[in-house]
């Protein structure tokens, strides 16, 4: 697995390690290769030789980061991409899972979205350039699929949460902005917490764990799935509603003001998620309790070793 550092790496070492069969499964981060170096990435694959290569690498922020250098998300993302896609093709690699993302999808779109909605109507232009590079991941998948017989796969990921999460000022996505803004603000006494816009769009956020537990479990029927699939909760929630949950695990008491200068991104961006409940995939974990799993291991991070 590429990126498995991050978030959804974190959720694949939990499943292995609960019991990943006879899989073994190679964790690759930054410090084993930089893949937007070629030569490091071919190295990489020259000396673990993967029969399959979950592909989570990915340069990612929120709303903030995206929108403040959307040229080097853009740069960054298809660099990594097409030295990974390049190097698995050249190594032979047959079978391959591309992490996608729902901010591939229009601009207030008809909702839910389906997996034909892709390249339909204009990007949100906060993180376009994002979106772009993992349009163009998605389209790769479908192409060396096409030309070369092989099996690899995107799957378009809602947002993901959950423990390992990120919870970085510039690079936290929403559920994890909430969590620490409002344990920030329980720890300081401050009577109140500051959300962006109005606290009205809508987002819908998948537990990491359901995702990485069925990925794990598709690995052996790669060629069954659809070229791009669907992978989500089925059910979003507004901004408001994250930070309530938020402020319910943390055991907060202030009260939520809102800055509607700054930019709220796309009103809603649910996904219809139909294709892969028929192929089995059935997310388990409730909102709440991963918030809390997610709050009880952030706090840990902060205890002093």
């Amino acid at each position: 697995m590429t990126g498995s550092a991050g978030l959804l790496g974190s959720a694949l070492r939990s499943v292995v390690a609960r019991g990943g069969g006879a899989l073994e499964v190679v964790f690759a981060t930054r410090s084993d290769a930089d893949l937007s170096d070629p030569r490091a990435t071919r190295d990489l694959l020259g000396r673990t030789r993967p029969d399959v290569i979950v592909h989570g690498a990915a340069r990612v922020g929120g709303i903030k980061a995206n929108a403040a250098d959307q040229t080097g998300f853009l740069l960054d993302n298809l660099a990594i991409d097409t030295s990974l896609f390049r190097a698995a093709l050249d190594a032979g690699v047959e079978r391959l899972v591309y992490l996608g993302s729902s901010c591939t999808y229009p601009r207030d779109h008809r909702q839910p979205l389906v997996e034909t909605d892709l390249l339909q109507a204009p990007l949100e232009p906060t993180n376009e350039g994002y979106a772009l590079a993992k349009l163009a991941g998605t389209r790769l998948c479908q192409f060396a699929s096409a030309q070369h017989g092989v099996a690899y796969r995107a799957l378009v990921a809602s947002n993901l949460y959950g423990p390992g999460d990120d919870f970085s000022t510039d690079r936290a996505h929403l559920v994890a902005a909430a969590i620490a803004k409002v344990h920030a603000a329980k720890v300081a006494g401050s009577p109140t917490v500051t959300i962006w816009g109005d606290g009205t769009a809508r987002r819908e956020f998948t537990y990491a764990g359901d995702v990485a537990s069925w990925i794990l479990g598709s690995l052996p029927r790669l060629e069954l799935l659809p070229p791009v699939l669907n992978l989500g909760a089925g059910v979003d929630h507004s901004v408001t509603e994250y930070y309530e949950v938020a402020r319910s695990v943390v055991g907060y008491e202030g009260e939520f003001v809102y800055d509607t200068s700054m930019p709220k991104g796309m009103h809603q961006k649910l996904m219809d998620s139909s294709r892969a409940r028929a192929l089995g995939w059935a997310p388990a974990t409730s909102l709440a309790d991963g918030m809390l799993a997610t709050y009880e291991k952030y706090v840990g991070s902060l205890v002093p070793a």
